[in-house]
């Protein structure tokens, strides 16, 4: 009788411990399960790599405008006799790290908006997206006025770069966009250096924009979800190593 109750009590263990070790299997897959879903909303997303522009159109269209090339593994802008070839980004992005390499031609100008709300009423991407300025510091006319607003990495006409780290013409720059509404936190780091820190909505936006050319436009900065763009500003400008990460 004894040895039978013990046997029980052995067989009875063994069932609670593979219980438990499976009940532990779950906890420890179901945390692996949660762990990938953290990894890939962390992923950065490649919006071009060199080979393809598969990730833009112009903006309100369908299809790339012809002046944007790829060149060597560059995304780059020739103008042509007409203007308003900006190009946007086919998916949307609410809070975000934009990281991408710009360099642009003597005495150029170019630009890098988020935001951007398509409408057919609104004909470029800056009627509603903010930029962040691309510019040949040492030439352009820009660079000299207002007084820093509109000089290269600053956040155009409203937040002037705390810092000047801004490469040459001809030579490559490095440059993240911070967009975070959850925090309502915005940054700009330029070849390493952090240049620009702003909110990104609310009084303290409100007042920034009102305080700047777009005080009297209806829609700029009002869409927290939208695309990404870059300008034509009729001068010749490349772009390269463009990704983009969630927040």
């Amino acid at each position: 009788m004894k040895k039978i109750t013990f046997l029980i009590l052995v067989f009875l263990v063994f069932v609670a411990c593979k219980e438990t070790s499976k009940k532990d299997q779950e906890s420890v897959e179901k945390e692996v399960v949660q762990s990938v879903k953290e990894d890939n909303a962390s992923e950065w997303i490649t919006l071009f790599d060199g080979t393809s522009m598969d990730k833009w159109r112009g903006y309100l269209r369908d299809d790339m405008p012809e002046e944007w090339t790829i060149n060597n593994g560059n995304l780059l802008f020739t103008p042509g006799e007409e203007g308003g070839k900006d190009i946007i980004t086919k998916d949307t992005f609410t809070n975000f790290i934009l990281s991408l390499e710009w360099k642009i031609s003597e005495g150029g100008n170019s630009g890098i908006f988020w935001g951007v709300h398509e409408d057919e009423n609104l004909k470029v991407p800056y009627n509603t997206g903010p930029e962040i300025q691309v510019l040949d510091n040492e030439r352009h006319k820009d660079a000299f006025v207002n007084p820093k607003f509109h000089q290269a990495g600053a956040l155009y006409d409203m937040i002037e770069p705390m810092h000047d780290v801004c490469k040459p013409a001809g030579e490559w720059n490095h440059c993240v966009l911070e967009v975070n509404h959850k925090a309502n936190r915005g940054s700009v780091t330029l070849n390493g250096t952090v240049i620009c820190e702003f909110p990104v909505h609310g009084e303290a936006w409100d007042r920034m924009v009102e305080n700047s050319k777009f005080k009297d436009w209806e829609k700029f900065g009002k869409y927290q979800t939208g695309h990404i763009g870059l300008q034509d500003h009729s001068d010749k400008v490349w772009y390269r190593n463009i990704k983009i990460k969630a927040l």
